[in-house]
């Protein structure tokens, strides 16, 4: 994929795997760095409205995520050395958070680049059971599971299923600027200067 206009270098290489290396594991310090990043992430009011709930090196916790992960994801995350699940505190002051989703997002993209920066790959999906991530950790009522995510050094294509590797295989595709970058009225691309 190419770049329609010059960005980081770090986010442009950034992606999705779904093969991970199950004999690497993630080093101790890495894992701390990349919930640090996520800790410095922006969030409105200064909220942090995020949690984590982490599976390493395919501990307990590791395994009751997996559990929670629907059998497509299970087939390709079980291989990643560590799990989580994002969590968002849905309610401030008493009030629904409307931007807690919002913050839980700033800071994983954070996490992601970290790991990124670190030589590790992630993969965050949607696909889980939020009822059942509430019931194994005992999430308090006020708190949301968002994502499901897996963390590692990148494995081999070769060891995924042949769809996956026919996915993995693809090249990565993003919406041109102008169906999403708009001003004036809805629809209507933003047109910028280059003077």
């Amino acid at each position: 994929m190419t770049n329609s206009v010059e960005i980081a270098e770090m986010i442009s290489r950034r992606w999705s795997p779904r093969a991970f290396d199950p004999t690497k594991p993630v080093e101790p310090s890495k894992l701390m760095s990349v919930f640090e990043a996520a800790r410095w992430a922006p969030s409105s009011g200064n909220g942090q409205p995020w949690s984590f709930i982490v599976g390493y090196n395919f501990n307990k916790s590791y395994q009751d995520i997996l559990s929670t992960l629907n059998d497509s994801n299970q087939i390709w995350a079980k291989t990643a050395p560590v799990l989580l699940i994002t969590v968002a505190k849905a309610i401030r002051n008493d009030r629904p958070n409307r931007f807690a989703f919002h913050d839980v997002g700033l800071a994983t993209e954070n996490l992601f680049l970290q790991a990124c920066e670190l030589g590790l790959s992630c993969h965050f999906m949607g696909g889980f059971s939020p009822d059942k991530v509430r019931d194994i950790f005992g999430i308090p009522d006020d708190h949301e599971a968002v994502a499901a995510g897996a963390i590692g050094y990148m494995g081999e294509i070769d060891s995924l299923p042949d769809d996956l590797k026919e996915k993995e295989a693809a090249v990565r595709q993003r919406k041109p600027i102008e169906e999403f970058v708009f001003s004036g009225k809805w629809n209507n691309p933003l047109v910028v200067s280059s003077n």
